[in-house]
């Protein structure tokens, strides 16, 4: 049987990809200069927020598979074009996906070992902390979006997790 663990895990990797996609709608949506707009955000606009989200999950995935590539600035400007931007924003759901669903609870328990970007020291960790360091990072950086499409659209997508699941037990998500 699934351990519980493993369970939040995939369903969280699902989410994301989920969040993620409803996101991109909404920010389709605005005009290239309310995309680009500086707002105060920590990565200035959407454009730049979405940007850091890929960033650090190129990143995160590389520390956890040794794959990819893996952007030495936390601000990195990866695509340009809003498309190219999805594109690529969708490639990584999907690893992510593949990645977190072909974990086993043996695997959770286990360790990674990494270096940060900005120091060169290895720090070594349970994965299972870092999983969810990970996860919550995106769900905090999403925010952030979010209230940046409410401020310029007046509106942003539902993005919560219990409407997802509620999606997702009807096969909708």
């Amino acid at each position: 049987m699934q351990g519980l663990l493993k369970q939040h895990f995939d369903t969280f990797a699902r989410y994301n990809a989920w969040a993620n996609t409803r996101l991109f709608d909404s920010a389709a949506l605005l005009s290239d200069a309310d995309y680009r707009a500086d707002r105060g955000a920590f990565f200035r606009s959407v454009h730049g927020t979405l940007n850091h989200l890929l960033v650090t999950d190129h990143v995160w995935m590389f520390r956890f598979t040794g794959e990819g590539h893996s952007p030495d600035r936390l601000d990195a400007i990866l695509f340009e074009p809003l498309e190219s931007l999805r594109h690529a924003r969708e490639a990584e759901d999907a690893r992510i996906v593949r990645y977190i669903t072909g974990l086993d609870d043996a695997s959770l328990e286990g360790t990674i070992t990494y270096r940060r970007v900005s120091t060169p020291e290895a720090i070594t960790q349970p994965l299972a902390p870092a999983l969810a360091h990970w996860f919550n990072h995106q769900t905090h950086h999403r925010g952030q979006v979010h209230a940046l499409l409410t401020g310029l659209a007046g509106r942003a997508p539902e993005l919560d997790l219990l409407f997802y699941q509620r999606l997702a037990e009807k096969g909708l998500a």
